[in-house]
């Protein structure tokens, strides 16, 4: 990881100043830099380290540049001013700066990729970047949208948020010399894994601790983001809890918020959520079957667990 900071240090130059100044501001943050792990893990799992190539840092850079460009537009379009615990890049440098180094970040992304020169780590790529978008609007559509089903919710995290995993695992089984079946159950586990992972996320805006999980409490109510505990008071709560929720989703806003928190709490619908949570990450334990056993093995499982415990 270390090798993969330098590589994103590097990466990250532009003669323009204001490009450097955005994109360090993100980077720097911190955040956990899972994507670009998981690169490095499969990859390692299945013995890409001991050719001595280091394809794989690179790789792992354009997977942390698309997900640091889609938090950049993330936070435009959501108005967020808070994450990771401190001001977002749009609070800090405004629209219109954040928008534009995000698209600087997918074009260098783009280039890194090409420097690798094969066209499977091209396809996989962008492939996954066309989906995240898709993702992006999709959960834009749904934004006060008080009848989305499970169905429609779990295709709009498996787009924008899971598919990137899912990328990720599936570049390190290409590295790792893996057939198609071989990536594509690399790609099966990076899926489940991201999709429990943003789960949990929707757990945490409603239950986390903001100084450990870096953001306001009930962003997604105010933004009218109709996540999955949400939909489980929708279809298991009372009718008098359901129209608290079906109100707040569609005003969008925090005027709600302790009586939906309420209504979360009486359903049980955090710890639904943490179940289906948990099955993902069953589901993802279960595609790493056959792997060797190494310390990266160790890792990805380590993973499975981290991904639905975890407080931040």
């Amino acid at each position: 990881m270390a090798a993969v900071d330098q590589v994103i240090r590097l990466r990250l130059h532009s003669d323009v100043v204001l490009i450097r100044q955005v994109a360090e501001y993100i980077i720097g943050a911190g955040g956990k830099r899972l994507r670009p792990a998981l690169v490095l893990l499969v990859a390692d799992a299945w013995g890409y380290g001991s050719t001595g190539e280091t394809r794989h840092h690179e790789l792992a850079a354009v997977v942390e540049f698309i997900h640091t460009a889609t938090l950049l537009h993330d936070d435009v379009v959501d108005e967020s001013d808070l994450r990771r615990g401190r001001l977002t890049a749009n609070a800090t440098f405004g629209n219109a700066a954040s928008v534009l180094v995000g698209d600087f970040l997918y074009s260098r992304a783009f280039q890194m990729m090409v420097g690798v020169d094969d066209m499977r780590v091209m396809r996989v790529l962008a492939d996954a970047t066309n989906v995240i978008a898709e993702g992006e609007v999709l959960q834009l559509l749904n934004v006060r949208n008080a009848d989305a089903t499970v169905e429609e919710y779990l295709r709009v995290i498996h787009f924008k948020t899971a598919m990137l995993f899912e990328a990720a695992t599936r570049l390190g089984g290409i590295l790792g010399g893996l057939d198609e079946a071989g990536q594509e159950r690399m790609a099966l586990f990076g899926r489940h894994l991201g999709t429990a992972f943003q789960l949990i996320d929707d757990v945490l805006d409603y239950s986390g601790d903001e100084g450990k999980t870096g953001k306001h409490l009930g962003d997604d109510l105010a933004e009218g983001k109709p996540t999955l505990p949400l939909i489980h008071v929708m279809r298991h709560g009372t009718p008098k809890q359901a129209a608290v929720v079906r109100r707040a989703i569609e005003e969008a806003g925090r005027e709600d918020f302790a009586e939906v928190m309420l209504a979360i709490q009486e359903t049980n619908a955090l710890a639904a959520t943490r179940e289906f949570a948990q099955r993902e990450a069953a589901a993802a334990r279960a595609a790493l079957a056959g792997l060797p056993p190494s310390v990266f093995a160790d890792s990805l499982l380590q993973l499975c667990d981290f991904a639905v415990a975890r407080n931040y």
